[in-house]
């Protein structure tokens, strides 16, 4: 049984974990017959939105740990815990928080810092050869991981394609319920819900996603 990290960045897609893409990620890896552990940085939020109004909620503040347990009923470890000696293969659901948490890349864009922690695991599994699958805005974190014209796709925003060669990708445009596989890298991404306009279709994205890379040696 091929055993998955996960690395969550909060709870809620403005601000945390785009939870569709979380929930939709862990059932895809049970459908394939393997076991996951959720990580999440033990850090607090860039800012907390209100899902409601979608405006910053002043003087509120949250954690990137405590928030991403939501999503798994408690069943989190702290990302510096992560051995990666230990899975097989890692997936990243997208969500703001990737950008916000993980990174900085929804505020700074190519000039973004990237949180030590998450740097350091992600890099481990490329280092080790690995198979990672990022979803959504997570390739963002991927091309930084990556780099060397790393081929990824976040859908087809040209924005946030620039953004993305910025940081040392190769940016492909991709339809919502398809991949793009680096196979050199062993890397799998997918457009999730930058161009998701509901449920089904973040479905066959997401579940595509892990299918794909699950089956990677």
């Amino acid at each position: 049984m091929k055993q998955v990290a996960v690395i969550l960045s909060g709870s809620g897609v403005y601000d945390g974990a785009e939870l569709q893409e979380a929930v939709l990620s862990l059932l895809a890896i049970e459908s394939e017959g393997a076991s996951y552990q959720c990580f999440a940085p033990d850090v607090d939020q860039l800012h907390v939105i209100n899902h409601l109004t979608g405006e910053v909620a002043e003087g509120e503040t949250r954690n990137v740990l405590v928030e991403s347990a939501r999503i798994t009923r408690g069943d989190i470890k702290p990302l510096s815990e992560c051995d990666v000696s230990l899975f097989d293969t890692l997936i990243l659901p997208g969500g703001f928080g990737v950008a916000k948490n993980l990174c900085t890349f929804a505020v700074d864009g190519a000039e973004c810092s990237f949180n030590e922690d998450v740097l350091t695991v992600c890099q481990a599994f490329a280092k080790a050869k690995k198979p990672a699958a990022y979803a959504c805005i997570a390739p963002a974190l991927a091309a930084k991981v990556y780099g060397n014209g790393v081929k990824l796709t976040i859908g087809n925003d040209e924005a946030t394609a620039q953004g993305l060669n910025a940081l040392g990708a190769t940016h492909i445009d991709c339809e919502v319920d398809d991949v793009v596989v680096d196979n050199e890298m062993k890397l799998v991404t997918t457009p999730a819900y930058m161009l998701a306009e509901n449920v089904s279709q973040a479905y066959r994205s997401i579940t595509k996603m892990v299918k794909t890379v699950l089956s990677m040696k």
